[in-house]
């Protein structure tokens, strides 16, 4: 335990290969479903007498649609499995934040979808209702006398379920162990084939009161003091988080425009969405764990008129891919997508990476795609965004905070006195050039990065140039990898021997579409120019601080600088393609260990 969620460590989630007991993997939401029918079904097929599979769902995660396609299809192959439904009243992060539906907990059974689904207070059905296993179906009516005690679906509202084919039970208390077990036993033995659902009602974090008293339940915590459950976060940042730098600049668009709407898919938090609500709860839409709805819902009010920011994580925008292709991209609606958590996130691990948006919004037409490098260009970039009316737009950021006044002005020369009051939209498709190479230098080469790993190619830039008087590094920031600023990059090509492109997101990235560019541009035909893109690395990359994650993917500013070193010599310098292969080694490696263990 004490290595959880840190290098080397065991994964915050259920991990296949970490123990046999994790039956199948976690990270995102609304899964279990399917995962136990997939199971339950593979048993039948290959004649296992045992077959009891078991799905735990939470009253955030079956806010997924996918949860009511598995529920569905377990009904029509009639499945041998029990769904435990766990109703805490949290999503994922509290979603209790002033919105359009007040504050209530998005998709938690309280309010109107208690109605639905259970009663809207937690009652003793003890004594009402003991005849009721007369009515049960006959294979369920063995189960013994502490399931009559719960009133059925008929009753406390089960009724959605029933009609999906489930048999309803609860609710009943989950931290009752006396007369919970009893119940799973029951259920276990019962020969059945029907589906059932066990609906129990907990509260996140009970037993341990600093969890209890905290607004999160102690969600996602760093180290922490058992005693007393203060975190130990270390010291507080100079800068603001990125994700706040664009809550408030969007609050400041939005003061101006009645129109501007945000809308997340239960991260008000994650995505700053809190801020906005509490200034705008009117104007702001979580709309539960539903990526897919949120991202058509999304394009609708932008068809009707409205300027919506639809705020999802990198990761979880995967599961709204086809809603952006087909309901944004191809009606050419202006969307403002806003993905946080873009590139690696640190403890949260491989299923919480944004690695893969810069190729999966990349290749679709007619689409804006901006990435900041420091939390000024976000804020820019918001604006920015915000007057695109004639199509889609994306901004994707890493999860981390800004640099602050005084390393902006010292890494990137922007001599600010203070943080400018708002930010200003910058011209469509036009990078810049951050820092010239040293002029009379013999060989000139160049960096061009998208985001903020552009603060790494800078420190490069500087030790590159200080380990060789002969070398002038100029490096350049893309702003956009959509559309690409083509003087920018004939102006690159023209003038520097070599070309170096920096992302912090997977191969088919940026790095792809300049090469493509250059390549049908001419600017590679005659041998004069090499060009590498630097990627992370195509593996997953494991739990550990960001910092270790960058370094495990070889996009530091040490990196950069052996990489550019190994293009100008290649004989003194170990290639980025063998710290490539030895990371996907050490991967492999320990999938086999944990196999055999």
């Amino acid at each position: 335990m004490p290595t959880l969620r840190q290098k080397d460590g065991l994964s915050g989630f259920t991990k296949m290969c970490e123990s046999e007991y994790d039956a199948f993997g976690a990270g995102h939401s609304s899964t279990s479903i399917s995962a136990a029918l997939g199971y339950s079904v593979a048993k039948s097929v290959l004649g296992k007498s045992k077959n009891n599979c078991i799905a735990v769902i939470g009253d955030g995660a079956i806010t997924g649609g996918m949860a009511y396609e598995a529920m569905n299809n377990a009904n029509y192959l009639e499945a041998r499995m029990i769904t435990i439904l766990n109703d805490n009243g949290q999503v994922s992060l509290p979603t209790g934040q002033p919105s359009a539906g007040g504050i209530v907990p998005v998709g938690a059974l309280s309010a109107t979808t208690s109605k639905m689904l259970s009663s809207s207070e937690f009652k003793d059905f003890r004594d009402v209702l003991k005849g009721i296993s007369g009515l049960m179906p006959k294979e369920m009516q063995n189960v013994n006398a502490k399931i009559d005690e719960y009133a059925r679906g008929i009753v406390s509202g089960g009724t959605l379920f029933e009609e999906l084919g489930y048999y309803y039970i609860g609710p009943i208390d989950g931290h009752d162990l006396d007369n919970l077990v009893p119940i799973l036993e029951n259920l276990r033995d019962t020969p059945s084939n029907k589906p059932v659902l066990l609906h129990i009602k907990t509260e996140k974090g009970m037993g341990y009161p600093p969890a209890m008293k905290a607004s999160d339940k102690m969600h996602g915590v760093a180290k922490f003091d058992l005693a007393t459950g203060k975190q130990m976060k270390g010291k507080g940042a100079k800068a603001p988080s990125l994700t706040s730098v664009f809550a408030n600049e969007l609050i400041k668009v939005a003061t101006d425009d009645r129109s501007v709407v945000g809308i997340t898919a239960a991260m008000p938090g994650g995505t700053g969405m809190d801020l906005f609500g509490r200034r705008f709860p009117s104007r702001t839409y979580d709309v539960g764990i539903a990526e897919q709805h949120a991202v058509t819902f999304a394009a609708a009010m932008a068809a009707e008129g409205l300027k919506p920011f639809c705020c999802i994580y990198s990761t979880f925008m995967q599961r709204g891919y086809d809603q952006v292709v087909h309901d944004v991209v191809i009606q050419g609606l202006p969307v403002r997508m806003i993905l946080d958590r873009a590139g690696l996130v640190g403890n949260d691990g491989p299923t919480h990476h944004g690695s893969f948006d810069l190729a999966y919004m990349g290749c679709l037409p007619n689409i804006v795609i901006m990435a900041p490098s420091d939390e000024l260009e976000l804020m820019n970039m918001i604006q920015t965004a915000y007057g695109i009316d004639d199509m889609p737009s994306v901004v994707r950021y890493p999860r981390g905070t800004g640099y602050g006044i005084e390393k902006l002005n010292s890494l990137f020369n922007y001599k600010l006195d203070e943080m400018p009051e708002k930010g200003k939209a910058v011209e469509i498709g036009k990078g810049r050039i951050i820092r010239e190479g040293r002029s009379k230098a013999k060989t000139q080469v160049a960096v061009l990065s998208i985001g903020t790993r552009l603060g790494q190619a800078l420190e490069a830039a500087n030790t590159l140039e200080e380990s060789d008087p002969d070398l002038g590094v100029t490096v350049a920031d893309a702003r956009f990898m959509k559309p690409l600023d083509i003087d920018l990059l004939r102006k690159l090509a023209k003038e520097n021997s070599v070309l170096l492109t920096v992302e912090e997101g997977s191969i088919g990235g940026f790095g792809d579409h300049v090469l493509h560019f250059l390549a049908g541009d001419g600017a590679l035909d005659n041998g004069t120019l090499k060009v590498r893109p630097m990627v992370l690395p195509d593996a997953f990359i494991e739990t550990a601080a960001q910092s270790e994650q960058y370094d495990a993917a070889g996009l530091n500013a040490k990196h950069i600088a052996s990489t550019m070193a190994r293009l100008l010599d290649p004989e003194k310098h170990p290639t980025i393609v063998e710290v490539t292969q030895q990371l996907e080694l050490t991967t492999i490696t320990k999938k086999s260990e944990a196999t055999v263990a």
